[in-house]
């Protein structure tokens, strides 16, 4: 009966440290390697989703927006309240609107020029797209 409690206890063990629920710093402490590649596969294709090229891409579109445009800023390395700080600072620079929509910031009116410069000061790779 004393393997049975040992082995359970693992189990609880292997749960409580195991990536799959959640803990961080489970490397040095679990012991199922299959988990751990997983996870940073995950991880890696994640990031590299999210950065893409590795090029921010600033554009005009003008497209269900009744002749209004909007400049578009894509390929942002960032994700989650990061990128919100980051279009807050760009719309108080260009001092207008926008939102953060799907990974994209959009901000209102045509400001590509002072967003390039703005964010080529912060060490990115921007590109102008489109027209």
């Amino acid at each position: 009966m004393g393997k049975k409690k040992d082995s359970a206890a693992i189990s609880v063990e292997h749960k409580l440290f195991c990536p799959a629920y959640g803990l961080r710093d489970a490397k040095a402490l679990c012991e199922c390697g299959a988990a751990l590649a997983n996870a940073a596969a995950a991880e890696e294709a994640h990031y590299s989703e999210l950065v893409g090229d590795g090029v921010v891409r600033i554009g005009r579109e003008t497209k269900g927006r009744k002749g209004g445009g909007v400049t578009v800023v894509t390929g942002v390395p960032l994700e989650g309240k990061e990128l919100k700080a980051l279009a807050k600072k760009l719309k108080q620079l260009c001092g207008s609107g926008g939102s953060v929509m799907g990974g994209r910031i959009e901000i209102q009116g045509d400001h590509r020029d002072r967003l390039v410069a703005e964010l080529s000061k912060r060490g990115w790779t921007v590109k102008k797209s489109g027209g």
